[in-house]
């Protein structure tokens, strides 16, 4: 389960991804039971963008 928090979620997906725990932001949502775009919507409300060459989010 994915925090609710934008600040949290931010750290928690961007350190999976980093970790290289999952291949992309869309294998770590499925595996979460979450999808890509809700992930992506609620981190782009607190200013964040994802760049998926980098497989990160950053500040916009």
């Amino acid at each position: 389960m994915l925090p609710k928090d934008p600040y949290m979620l931010l750290s928690v997906v961007n350190t999976a991804l980093r970790d290289g725990k999952y291949a992309d932001l869309d294998a770590l949502a499925a595996a979460n039971g979450s999808d890509a775009q809700s992930i992506c919507s609620t981190l782009e409300k607190a200013g964040f963008s994802y760049d998926a060459g980098r497989k990160t989010f950053l500040a916009k």
